[in-house]
C-alpha cells in the first residue's frame, strides 16, 4: 500500500518521518513538549524551524477532523491549524498502521497541566474559565457544536495577565447550519462535567489546593457563559426616546472585546417601542484596530493593554489632533520596537512579544511607585529584563521539566 500524504501546505521534510513505525515508538524527531490528556497516541515533533503535533486515529476520522480543523480556520476561529493527514501506513512486517493527523503547534501555548505544573495558582482559575467561556460562545455563534467540552482539548495562551483559549480537537465537533439551545446547553453540560472532573484530578495529583471547591469553579463557568451569551445575543427593548441606548449597547460589546456587524432593530406600530437584538458578533474587536494602526498581530486583550499605551503615549506628547495611525506609527517606532531590541536572543522564546510588553507595562507601574515618580520605559525595560523576564521558563516551544 502506497504511502499517502494529504496537505494544505506540503512540508517536504514530512517524508523524512518514521511512518512505518507505530507512533508509540517514535524517537527521531521528537521533543518532549507538554501535552494533554488524549485518548490516541499523539507524539509531538519538530523538523527544521516548524513543529508538529502527530495523532494516529481512524482515517475516515483523521480526514474529518483535518475538514473541520481547516473550516475553523477559513472562518476565523481559534483553533489549531491543520496540516494534513498521512495514510497508507504500514510496518516491517507489512501490517497496516493507523491514519495520522498532523497539526501545527501553536507558539506561546500550553494545555492546562502544564500551566499549574509551572506554578498557576488556582487564583488564575476564573481566567480560565473566562478564556474557555470565550472560545465556547465564539464556537457557538459560528453554529459549530463541539460534543467533548473539556479543559484537555484546549491549549492556552498568556494574553495580559489573562488567557486566550484554543481548540485542539475537533473529532467530535459539528459545523450546523443553525446551533439549537438544546445542543447549546448539552456542550455546557459536558463542559461542567468534564472541568470537574479535571479539576478533582488536579488536586488528586497535588497540583491545586485541596480548598478549591471545584463545584463553584464549574458553577462560574455555566454563570459567566449566560452574561456573555446574553450581552451579545438577547434582545433588549427601549422606548423611542431612548435611542442612545443602540450605541451604548455597541460600546458594550466593543469592550468585550466583540464587533457587531448586523444588528436587527424592530419597531412597534406606533414607533413609540423599539427592539434591539445583535445579529452577527464576531470577537477580535481590539485585535483588529491595533493591526490596522501598527500591523501587529497580538491576542485581543493585549491589543487592548497595547491601544491603552498608545493612548497615553498621545496624551502625554499632546498628540490629540494627529492622525492616529500616525501617532500609533511613531509609538511603535518610537516605544514598542525599542523595547523589543533590547531582548536578548535568548531571552526571546521566555514569552509572547506583546506579553512581555503587558507585564513591562505593568513593572513599570511598580517601578514608578517605588520610586514615587515616572520611570522611563526604557530603563523600565532593561530593569524588568534582568530581574523578570529572564527568570521565566521557556514558552515558545515550551518543554517539559
Amino acid at each position: 500500500m502506497p504511502l499517502r500524504i494529504v496537505a494544505n501546505r506540503p512540508d517536504p521534510a514530512l517524508l523524512r518521518l518514521p511512518w512505518s513505525t507505530p507512533l508509540e515508538e517514535w524517537t527521531q524527531h521528537v521533543v518532549p513538549l507538554p501535552r494533554g490528556i488524549s485518548r490516541h497516541v499523539v507524539r509531538i515533533v519538530r523538523l527544521g524551524d516548524n513543529t508538529y503535533a502527530v495523532k494516529e486515529t481512524v482515517e475516515e476520522i483523521a480526514f474529518r477532523e483535518y475538514r473541520m480543523l481547516r473550516d475553523l480556520h477559513r472562518i476565523g476561529l481559534p483553533a489549531v491549524v491543520p496540516q494534513g493527514v498521512v495514510t497508507g501506513r504500514v510496518d516491517a512486517d507489512g501490517e497496516e498502521l493507523p491514519a495520522a493527523l498532523l497539526t501545527q503547534h501553536l507558539q506561546f501555548s500550553l494545555p492546562y497541566r502544564s500551566l499549574f505544573a509551572h506554578g498557576l495558582s488556582a487564583d488564575s482559575l476564573p481566567s480560565l474559565v473566562d478564556a474557555m467561556v470565550v472560545l465556547l460562545v465564539r464556537l457557538h455563534l459560528a453554529d459549530f457544536y463541539w460534543g467533548d467540552v473539556s479543559l484537555s482539548n484546549v491549549l492556552f495562551r498568556r494574553s495580559a495577565g489573562g488567557f486566550a483559549a484554543y481548540l485542539v480537537d475537533a473529532e467530535t465537533g459539528e459545523l450546523k447550519p443553525s446551533l439549537s439551545d438544546n445542543l447549546r446547553e448539552y456542550d455546557l453540560t459536558v463542559a461542567t462535567e468534564n472541568v470537574f472532573a479535571e479539576l478533582l484530578d488536579l488536586q488528586a495529583s497535588e497540583s491545586l489546593a485541596h480548598e478549591v471547591e471545584a463545584h463553584e469553579i464549574v458553577d462560574l463557568l455555566v454563570e459567566r457563559y449566560h452574561a456573555l451569551w446574553d450581552e451579545l445575543t438577547a434582545p433588549e427593548e427601549f422606548t423611542a426616546d431612548e435611542m442612545w441606548r443602540i450605541e451604548q449597547r455597541v460600546e458594550r460589546l466593543n469592550d468585550l472585546g466583540f464587533d457587531v456587524d448586523e444588528l436587527d432593530i424592530v419597531t412597534d406600530w406606533d414607533g413609540d417601542r423599539i427592539v434591539i437584538q445583535p445579529k452577527v458578533v464576531e470577537e477580535g474587536h481590539h485585535r483588529r484596530e491595533l493591526q490596522g494602526l501598527t500591523g501587529l498581530t497580538v491576542e485581543d486583550a493585549q491589543a487592548r493593554r497595547l491601544l491603552n499605551d498608545i493612548a497615553s503615549y498621545t496624551a502625554s506628547l499632546g498628540l490629540g489632533r494627529e492622525d492616529r495611525a500616525l501617532v500609533a506609527n511613531r509609538w511603535l517606532t518610537e516605544v514598542y520596537e525599542p523595547v523589543m531590541a533590547l531582548i536578548p536572543p535568548e531571552a526571546r522564546g521566555r514569552l509572547e512579544p506583546a506579553e512581555v510588553f503587558h507585564e513591562l507595562l505593568v513593572h513599570r507601574w511598580y517601578l514608578s511607585e517605588r520610586a514615587g515618580e515616572e520611570v522611563g520605559i526604557l530603563d523600565t525595560a532593561r530593569d524588568y529584563i534582568d530581574h523578570v523576564l529572564l527568570a521565566r521558563p521557556e514558552e515558545e516551544v515550551a518543554v517539559e521539566e
